[in-house]
């Protein structure tokens, strides 16, 4: 298992953190995404030989934010 956090511009509010939080979730690898809204990032909890940081970034970019 593996542990990264991601910069992600644009989140603001609930709706956000939900969006990008399901998003990720629902990747197959993933096991746990935990969005920080003040901080602007997401700690991913992910098996890396399932998913890798280009599908993470897929996955966010897809609802409306940008990776830093």
């Amino acid at each position: 298992m593996a542990t990264k956090t991601i910069q992600v511009e644009g989140m603001s509010c609930e709706h956000c953190r939900n969006a990008v939080s399901d998003s990720l979730n629902s990747l197959d690898g993933v096991s746990q995404a935990d969005v920080n809204l003040e901080a602007g990032t997401v700690d991913v909890n992910y098996d890396d030989t399932k998913v890798d940081a280009a599908a993470m970034t897929e996955a966010i970019e897809d609802q409306g934010y940008d990776v830093k």
